[in-house]
């Protein structure tokens, strides 16, 4: 494997970080590479060693989880919300662990737990698939005072949505600061990621397995041909806004 980072620093204060990745790296899981790499790189923003209670919403297995563990980051209690029953059930339990089957696009997974201004509300590579911005932070906002969020761009994938002829169905950078902003005052690093592959078919095979595509509609027969002949890159691009918020309700 190997790691590169480059660092550029604008009048934002805004890093871009460049990590490249082998596809075929033992260390990491086959298809969750880039989504496990994130949850570590979020938890290493968290600035306090004790909280009273983690919110982790999109939770899926427990990336975010087992990094606090490793991090040594203490709570009392942890709340994992995902709306998949089974991704659920791979996660980590304990007597301190509440799980909640919720779709945070859902109106009632904003009633799911109280409101804690002390608690943290820390999020990864889900907020990308909100079906409304607004209503997404307008109601996180309302939850805790701090948050911390890392949310895939529409960057994620731009060679391949220009060679398909295809739309990124996320949001771009512009717009996720927009909406944020309403609601919390926030500090943000843009990270760019690239996953190497042997071969297109193997980089299509990665797409289809990983859940990165996000139930993205599926390519067409033509589309898929056009792209293992005309796809000029061996790797795919990602780009990760992480966000460092306050929420403007607690101010």
């Amino acid at each position: 494997m190997k790691v590169v980072r480059i660092v550029h620093t604008t009048q934002e204060n805004k890093s871009k970080i460049i990590k490249e990745f082998s596809r075929f790296a033992r260390e990491y899981n086959r298809h969750n590479v880039i989504q496990s790499e994130v949850a570590k790189q979020l938890v290493q923003y968290l600035r306090a060693k004790k909280y009273p209670v983690i919110i982790d919403i999109g939770c899926g297995s427990g990336e975010i989880y087992k990094n606090i563990q490793k991090n040594h980051i203490f709570f009392d209690h942890f709340v994992a919300l995902d709306l998949s029953q089974e991704m659920l059930q791979m996660h980590p339990s304990g007597a301190a662990v509440k799980k909640i089957c919720r779709d945070f696009n859902a109106t009632e997974a904003s009633t799911s737990f109280d409101t804690q201004e002390e608690a943290l509300l820390i999020s990864s590579s889900a907020l990308q698939w909100s079906q409304d911005l607004d209503f997404t932070f307008s109601w996180l906002s309302g939850k805790t005072k701090k948050a911390y969020f890392a949310i895939f761009t529409s960057s994620t994938f731009e060679t391949l949505h220009q060679v398909a002829k295809i739309h990124s169905p996320i949001y771009t950078e512009d717009q996720l600061k927009q909406s944020i902003n309403k609601y919390y005052n926030a500090m943000y690093e843009t990270h760019a990621y690239k996953l190497h592959f042997e071969s297109t078919y193997e980089m299509l095979n990665y797409i289809k397995k990983s859940g990165v595509s996000g139930g993205e509609k599926k390519l067409t027969y033509k589309q898929v041909k056009n792209l293992i002949k005309e796809y000029p890159l061996n790797y795919l691009e990602f780009e990760v806004l992480f966000v460092e918020a306050t929420s403007c309700r607690f101010v």
